[in-house]
């Protein structure tokens, strides 16, 4: 699909000027839905014209353009929620880590003076 697009040269116009495939990578979540969106409005019109004509190169190309923009869409949305997912993550454990060290700081202020000398190294 990306093969394509590139021999193709496909450029996508949006508000930001004209985009190349690679460009798409840099929108964000809300301006790839909008173009995905802005895609899915003229496939649709082309959609209705006669169906005894057949399909139009242009036809192929807009819908592998929205394919693209869609496919971009998708792994934007699950690197973002793999984000979140390892911030949760990295939040929780840092908290279980802090729990930890007071336990074990709990533990040491509980030995004796004799066994806090003994300890040390």
């Amino acid at each position: 699909m990306y093969a394509k697009a590139t021999r193709l040269k496909l450029r996508w116009a949006t508000s930001r000027g004209t985009l190349t495939t690679e460009d798409l990578w840099d929108l964000s979540l809300q301006n790839l839905n909008q173009l995905a969106k802005s895609l899915k409005k003229e496939i649709k019109v082309q959609d209705e014209e006669d169906f005894l004509e057949e399909l139009k190169e242009e036809d192929t190309v807009l819908k592998l353009k929205f394919d693209i923009v869609l496919d971009i869409l998708n792994v934007k949305k699950q690197e973002y929620k793999n984000s979140k997912e390892a911030a949760f993550n990295k939040e929780y454990n840092q908290k279980i880590l802090g729990i930890i060290a007071a336990k074990e700081n709990e533990a040491l202020a509980s030995k004796s003076i004799d066994e806090l000398k003994a300890m040390i190294k």
